[in-house]
């Protein structure tokens, strides 16, 4: 329905979902939901298209994974990592090339295979540099080119075994309905790790989410910049009952590394087992790490990654064309081995707060945040990831700490649930400061069940705080069936007062920050009126256009365009 600029009035939104229509009543003239998904779509279309065309160190890694490249160096570096590292410190200039094809052809000509050989690189006993040049003969580089292939089949094939297998064992141990409860596992270390989580399973929690350790390139960099890493130690404990039921000793590990999350899925494996039903395992990476993350997604059976490329630009400070590549990159295996992408409901943007020295109200930094959380979800989209496969965040982490949170959390679900409604939400309680606060942590559940009403399908509901599992299992499910019931006895009305009021502002906000991300791109999020970017942001040195047009993956996993 068309409205002139100069004829405010208020219309009724319906979008339908599998429930029904949800009805949203806003100020808008203009058509405020349908014009912000057809920004976002642009914005993602043009910056998906870039992000798919370029490269970064990170994707070369992931590719020397999925190559079969695996374990530590003699100096106790990830083996991919090193290898990259050594291949560009030899070959600078080479990354826009990418390393699959002078890997190959490395493999062809000493008949090794991708481990030994990437041992012999980083020892300086191979050097790439001559298979680079090998490559401009025809013959040579056809042969490499079937190599490439060859390895970049046998990884989807061991992807696709692995969805496999996820789908047999949920039609065998049953599956719980939405939403899911999880929870985080707070120890650090494998051993104890593989302790806790048969509790928390037994407790009644349907998903384990473990956050990915700082990788190493984040470290590196942030250590340049004078920001002190965390550093792991491993746990005291020698040894543990392994999850094949035989005493025999663990050998120490994060629990968010490769290694511990193959454990932990044949933990989580044997408890749902003992439970009879499916367990999830999710797990939240740090920044630059989207590539290898979505390899160790794919190879270990991880159901729920967190991917948000937008919180690792405004958050994080990556830059743009390497957060959006890596991503990228990511979302194609995402969407072959069926894993879950977690879409965060957007990172908090005070960028433009701090320039005009005048802080924003709650409605103007959630609509920031939802106009980001939308141009990752089109991304996400554009780059193959079905909806099935989606999960948007309902609720920015700091809404709790705003006055009036409930009609507030209100306001964010139905404004989600009439811009995706074809995707389930997930709602994560906040960590930090409001966990430590007993109010605010006994308010939550009450807030959480307010939004549950309103939102429709919740995939997920992912709870802080282990102290008694048993107790925080049950209270969610009572909040969850509460909610329940009263979404099933009541038909939804109209948003009023301070929730319409957010609803608005919301829309407002999130549509002037796309439209300025159009016009003047990433400085708009910035205290810097120079943009993002005039401040190196982490990784910019790391990324590089393609140059190669062969993908060892395009006959398995689509073509990158």
């Amino acid at each position: 329905m068309p409205f002139g600029r100069s004829w405010p009035a208020i219309v009724w939104l319906a979008r339908w979902t599998d429930r029904g229509p949800y009805w949203l009543p806003v100020t808008d003239p203009l058509g405020a939901t349908d014009r912000l998904l057809e920004l976002a779509d642009t914005l993602a279309g043009s910056w998906g298209a870039r992000a798919r065309a370029t490269t970064s160190a990170g994707q070369e890694r992931a590719i020397l994974r999925l190559f079969g490249v695996s374990g530590l160096d003699r100096a106790g570096r990830p083996l991919a990592a090193a290898t990259v590292d050594r291949w560009l410190a030899a070959l600078p200039g080479s990354l826009g090339g990418g390393i699959a094809l002078p890997f190959a052809m490395a493999l062809l000509e000493y008949d090794l295979d991708p481990v030994q050989l990437a041992q012999d690189i980083t020892s300086g006993a191979v050097d790439l540099a001559l298979e680079a040049e090998l490559l401009r003969r025809p013959d040579r580089r056809a042969v490499a080119e079937a190599e490439a292939t060859r390895l970049a089949g046998a990884a989807v094939e061991r992807i696709d075994a692995e969805r496999t297998v996820r789908r047999e064992t949920i039609d065998v141990l049953g599956d719980a309905a939405h939403p899911w409860v999880g929870t985080t596992v707070l120890e650090p270390d494998v051993t104890d790790a593989l302790e806790a989580a048969p509790e928390l399973v037994a407790a009644g929690m349907d998903l384990l989410r473990v956050e990915i350790p700082i990788g190493r390139e984040l470290a590196a960099r942030l250590t340049d910049a004078g920001i002190e890493v965390p550093e792991w130690r491993p746990s005291q404990r020698a040894s543990q009952t392994s999850p094949s039921g035989r005493s025999e000793p663990v050998e120490p590990a994060p629990t968010g590394s490769q290694r511990a999350l193959t454990e932990l899925r044949r933990a989580l494996d044997q408890a749902a087992a003992e439970r009879r039903g499916y367990v999830r395992l999710a797990t939240a990476a740090p920044a630059l790490w989207a590539p290898e993350s979505a390899v160790v997604a794919a190879f270990e059976r991880i159901d729920l990654v967190a991917s948000d490329p937008m919180s690792e630009i405004v958050v994080d400070g990556v830059d743009p064309d390497r957060a959006l590549a890596d991503h990228a990159f990511a979302h194609r295996l995402h969407g072959r081995s069926g894993t879950l992408v977690a879409i965060g409901a957007g990172p908090l943007v005070v960028g433009p707060d701090l320039r005009a020295g005048v802080p924003s109200d709650a409605a103007t930094r959630s609509g920031r945040a939802l106009a980001l959380q939308l141009i990752s979800v089109a991304l996400a989209r554009a780059a193959g990831v079905p909806p099935a496969q989606m999960v948007a965040g309902g609720l920015p982490a700091w809404l709790a700490d705003e006055p009036s949170p409930a009609a507030r959390a209100i306001a964010e679900v139905v404004v989600r649930r009439a811009l995706f409604p074809d995707l389930a939400l997930g709602i994560a309680e906040p960590t930090g400061p409001h966990a430590e606060d007993p109010a605010a942590a006994a308010r939550w559940p009450h807030i959480l069940g307010a939004a549950l009403v309103h939102a429709g399908d919740v995939a997920v509901v992912l709870r802080q705080g282990q102290r008694d599992p048993w107790a925080l299992a049950r209270g969610t499910r009572a909040t969850i069936g509460v909610a329940a019931e009263v979404a099933g006895a009541t038909s939804r009305g109209a948003l009023e007062g301070i929730a319409r009021q957010h609803a608005e502002g919301m829309l407002a906000a999130a549509t002037a920050t796309l439209e300025r991300l159009s016009e003047r791109g990433w400085s708009v999020l910035s205290d810097d009126p120079s943009g993002i970017v005039a401040r190196r942001p982490l990784g910019s040195d790391a990324v590089a256009e393609r140059t190669e047009t062969f993908d060892p993956f395009g006959a398995t996993l689509g073509s990158r365009a």
